[in-house]
């Protein structure tokens, strides 16, 4: 049986969690967001290895953009789902209830900017990009402030 992960409990990350529980299918979510999920059945936890197949998923806590933030980062492989933590230009959004930018920005710094430039980087939107290419850009975020 499988498992949902989720990246973060905001409702267009979420929607479908109630069909997903209803097919007997558990949902995760990183501790600081359950107060947002419609409901969950396990707690994500940072540095928790995730078995999918012969895949393994780490675990990684990166709140900023919500406060259980979480990015998956594929083991053995080049590969991080960032969710909203990350998008090529920048962190995401943090003006919402329960974001915070500086928190982001540690988050994307110290977790994300760890990982080596070839990181496939593939967001909860849009287009998908790497490490490398967003790293040299960190101060310019912080300049501009979101």
């Amino acid at each position: 049986m499988g498992r949902v992960l989720t990246t973060h409990g905001h409702y267009d990350h979420v929607q479908a969690v109630e069909a997903f529980r209803a097919a007997g299918i558990p949902v995760g979510v990183g501790a600081g967001d359950v107060a947002m999920m419609p409901a969950h059945d396990f707690i994500i936890e940072d540095g928790e290895i995730i078995s999918v197949g012969d895949l393994r998923l780490r675990a990684v806590h990166t709140p900023g953009h919500t406060p259980g933030g979480m990015s998956f980062m594929l083991e053995g492989h080049p590969v991080l789902f960032s969710g909203d933590t990350l998008f090529p230009g920048g962190p995401g959004a943090t003006a919402l209830p329960g974001g915070d930018f500086d928190t982001v920005i540690a988050s994307i710094r110290d977790r994300l900017f760890a990982l080596p430039d070839e990181t496939h980087v593939f967001p909860g939107h849009g287009l998908d990009t790497t490490i490398g290419a967003e790293r040299p850009h960190l101060q310019e975020w912080i300049d501009r402030g979101w």
